[in-house]
């Protein structure tokens, strides 16, 4: 009874911090500058933390640290590295003062103004819009979807009633507070998420099947020498290609770059740096080393519907290795991962959509308060419509879901990356990296996928051997040889509107 009131206790406080931090913060969105950026206020902190939750969430917890640890063993911890150093660290040392002085200058508020203002191109405007609109929602589906082994098969809590609780709460805060409560509440997310990463490693090392932190390396290697070598057993192409698509994606993503848009000032960069690489370090960290001791609870994979399962690795070593009351820590922690990482998505779906799409092309003479409740709507509108794909899962959205973050990211990096720190890129060569991600992220599916249903052939078998991951990391390295290759061969911009975009007018008028 005791433990039963305790639990209720722990998730009645985490919804009244969440319903709190959302009416405290209501009156602070008066624009749409409050509501989309916090009219570039954040300090280092919350920035910090609100990057590392929208970048985790209960997809790596729950899924993919269970079925990389599972195939790559101790290697996977070299993916945990990269999206430290590279996905967090270099992300913000590259591009953080960058992003927030021509973000600011430009006065543009999401990926695809950015990118109308750099390349004088309204139609690219709308097609990175439409690529945000199509990707991100069955992105945000399987943010949803990731909860579903926990709360079924581990704490029997109805799939459906989770994924409510969630949608309201979260759809409580972005439309009463915005960029400003989605910056709060994840900083308070983030320290459950540290807390909980922290005690579900100390569990599941400390169980008796593991033997400590120290002993499992070798106890690993007793299973399989694979498992504890510098290249598990998974191979070399696949683990790089794991490395690059989830840390390079951190730097095209337009969620993640979207927090760059809202840093007070410069100073706050360093600072926010350290903070972001160290939440980094301990979530992923602690969740694939989590996920690599699963061959020491089972000698094979979990089935479900018949099938080996990945899936119900992480879920089912909770189960055997946590306490009931640090288990419902782990559920907070799971919700926290998955709410965090869905407002930064809806945020910038929604904001695409009625500033970009609606304000920015469709109806320019719509007002400012119109728009900010379109996006209010929209808001909810993303996340009912996320709801729904996630409890009625049709095979095309869970196809989407695969490819959309090698699509978006292969899409936005290099012409964003080139845009900020390169004056010779042209639209041309803009338009051909765009392009160049999203073909190369789509036929690659379509590659691995339906082919080989025809096709008999071994360098087909070796690219479903490395799946989807190496299409995506492809995505985002070829369209940055393509970019600069087209740039130099096509006709470049203006001294007027280089000047415009790089803040140079000065020099342009004095000559």
């Amino acid at each position: 009874m005791v433990e039963l009131m305790m639990k209720f206790g722990m998730v009645a406080c985490f919804v009244a911090v969440i319903i709190g931090l959302s009416l405290y913060t209501r009156t602070k969105t008066a624009t749409i500058n409050d509501f989309v950026v916090g009219n570039r206020s954040i300090g280092p902190w919350m920035s910090a933390f609100s990057f590392g939750t929208t970048y985790f969430s209960a997809v790596l917890l729950i899924g993919f640290a269970g079925k990389v640890g599972w195939g790559y063993g101790l290697s996977a911890l070299w993916i945990a590295l990269g999206n430290t150093l590279l996905g967090t660290f270099l992300t913000w040392k590259v591009m953080g003062s960058r992003t927030r002085e021509m973000s600011s200058r430009l006065n543009v508020l999401t990926m695809p103004s950015f990118l109308e203002a750099r390349y004088a191109s309204t139609n690219m405007k709308i097609f990175a819009s439409l690529i945000i609109f199509i990707f991100f929602i069955p992105y945000s589906a399987s943010v949803f979807m990731g909860l579903s082994y926990l709360f079924e098969q581990i704490f029997n809590i109805p799939y459906a009633v989770a994924l409510v609780i969630m949608t309201v709460l979260t759809a409580l805060y972005l439309v009463l507070g915005g960029y400003i409560a989605v910056a709060l509440i994840d900083f308070v997310l983030g320290i459950i998420m540290l807390a909980g990463v922290i005690l579900m490693v100390n569990y599941i090392a400390g169980n008796e099947a593991v033997g400590g932190i120290i002993n499992s390396i070798s106890s690993l290697r007793a299973v399989d020498p694979k498992l504890a070598a510098p290249v598990g057993p998974g191979g070399l192409i696949g683990l790089i290609s794991l490395v690059v698509l989830t840390s390079l994606g951190t730097w095209g993503m337009p969620q993640m770059i979207q927090k760059f848009y809202g840093i007070k000032s410069p100073d706050v960069i360093p600072k926010a740096t350290i903070v972001s690489s160290l939440f980094a370090l301990i979530i992923t960290g602690g969740a694939y080393y989590s996920g690599a001791l699963s061959h020491l609870y089972f000698a094979e994979l979990p089935i479900l519907n018949g099938k080996p399962s990945p899936d119900l690795l992480m879920p089912n070593i909770m189960n055997q290795a946590l306490p009931e009351t640090v288990a419902v820590l782990i559920l907070l922690l799971v919700l926290s991962a998955s709410m965090s990482t869905l407002s930064g998505l809806v945020l910038v779906s929604s904001s695409s959509v009625s500033i970009d799409l609606l304000q920015g092309a469709l109806l320019p003479d719509m007002s400012e308060k119109r728009t900010m409740n379109i996006m209010k709507i929209l808001c909810v509108v993303f996340i009912v419509l996320s709801l729904w794909i996630a409890l009625n899962p049709p095979g095309v959205i869970l196809t989407l879901m695969g490819l959309s973050w090698g699509t978006v990211a292969g899409a936005f990096l290099a012409p964003f990356l080139y845009g900020l720190f390169w004056e010779k890129t042209t639209r041309a060569g803009a338009w051909a990296g765009m392009i160049t991600g999203v073909l190369i992220s789509i036929g690659g599916y379509f590659t691995i996928n339906w082919f080989p249903v025809w096709i008999e052939s071994p360098v087909l078998q070796l690219l479903q051997q490395w799946g989807t991951p190496f299409f995506g990391s492809l995505a985002m390295l070829v369209p940055l040889a393509v970019v600069p290759a087209v740039s130099l061969l096509t006709p470049e911009y203006s001294e007027e509107h280089l000047a415009k975009v790089y803040g140079k007018e000065e020099l342009v008028f004095e000559n």
